[in-house]
């Protein structure tokens, strides 16, 4: 019996994550996602998935080294950026683009996560019409990344906060993009195109998710005294609500908590707390009314919500949300490339059919 999606039909095992949807649990390289993602660097996190241990102190500063000397793009990889600019292509789509000439210089899987981020951040400038900043190889991934964007070192309350993002999405199970390269590492193909195919998955929105929209409708409703209001009206109009609900997870997202803890802290260093506070009055009476008008479909808060808040907080703009997802998820998609390289069959599933027999071919 053929299964729509896929659901439910386990195509791999693994011991790099396990997404537990009815205890809201997610679990990486063993260790809770709450535990992790809060102390871990992104260097430590990215060694753990790829050698299934934490790094000695050692190997930690070797890796970092490694990293921060290969962020530099290849010129036909800007001129390309540019293009796209001049062009004002999709973020995504420049990103999928210019990860393809990444093969000019390496198929090293160090080299492309050092580089992603320098992608992302030089078309981000490109596109506002600002010179591109070179990578700094004193920060750290993180702290480099925000470098670029914005050519001001920062401080550590933002490199915590983006540390613990990327933390976060490294990694979450058999999800479309990481199926999908893991479908194209089984055919002996290379990481550049893994990552590629990865990343044209991600960019469809239905697996890249709508973060910005959710940040929207936080905007949308301004004051927490007109959400009860707002918010009933989109649920009575058939409106989805943006950053609740998700395909796995039948309780709340346990990314949500981390995350939300984690925009606290940010905005706790701030001088305007007034939308943190918005937002966690949107989701409580969001919460509310969900249980209210859907009662048992277990609507509870994704990783979307606090994603977008924390993002603003750091200052970056909303097409930057779903390429800076790509920068943490790119080191889960190389994990699963070597997991499917040491035990590798093709992925060939079947399919069923269930069109017509026995057509004649028209003689005129």
């Amino acid at each position: 019996m053929a299964t729509n999606g896929l659901e439910g039909v386990v195509a791999a095992s693994t011991t790099l994550s396990l997404v537990d949807g009815e205890r809201g649990e997610l679990i990486i390289g063993g260790f809770a996602i709450d535990d992790l993602a809060e102390h871990a660097t992104f260097e430590e996190t990215t060694w753990l998935l790829w050698h299934g241990d934490l790094p000695s102190p050692a190997q930690l500063d070797a890796f970092r080294a490694d990293l921060a000397s290969q962020r530099d793009l290849p010129v036909s990889t800007i001129a390309l950026l540019e293009d796209c600019a001049r062009h004002d292509v999709e973020p995504m789509d420049a990103l999928r683009m210019a990860a393809g000439t990444l093969s000019l210089v390496s198929d090293d899987a160090t080299a492309i996560v050092a580089r992603i981020p320098t992608i992302v951040a030089a078309y981000s400038r490109l596109q506002q019409g600002q010179p591109v900043v070179p990578p700094s190889p004193e920060l750290g991934h993180a702290a480099n990344f925000i470098y670029m964007l914005s050519g001001q070192v920062p401080d550590a309350a933002r490199v915590r906060g983006l540390e613990t993002y990327l933390n976060t999405v490294i990694d979450h199970g058999l999800n479309a993009s990481t199926f999908t390269a893991r479908v194209i590492t089984s055919t002996g193909s290379d990481l550049v195109s893994a990552v590629v195919g990865a990343l044209g998955a991600l960019k469809g929105p239905l697996h890249g998710g709508a973060p910005g929209p959710a940040l929207d409708m936080v905007f949308e409703i301004g004051s927490a005294s007109r959400a009860e209001a707002v918010l009933r009206g989109k649920i009575e109009a058939g409106e989805k609500l943006m950053g609740f609900g998700h395909r796995i997870y039948k309780v709340r997202d346990p990314r949500a908590d981390v995350l939300a803890r984690a925009a606290e802290r940010l905005f706790t260093g701030a001088a305007d707390r007034s939308l943190y506070e918005l937002a966690r009055s949107v989701e409580a009476e969001a919460l509310k009314l969900l249980e209210e008008y859907k009662p048992g479909r277990r609507l509870q808060t994704n990783v979307e919500f606090y994603t977008a808040l924390l993002l603003h907080g750091l200052g970056f703009d909303v097409e930057l949300f779903t390429p800076t997802f790509a920068i943490g998820r790119v080191s889960g998609w190389i994990a699963h490339a070597f997991e499917q390289r040491r035990a590798n069959r093709i992925i060939r599933p079947q399919s069923e059919y269930v069109g017509p027999r026995g057509r004649q071919w028209p003689v005129h």
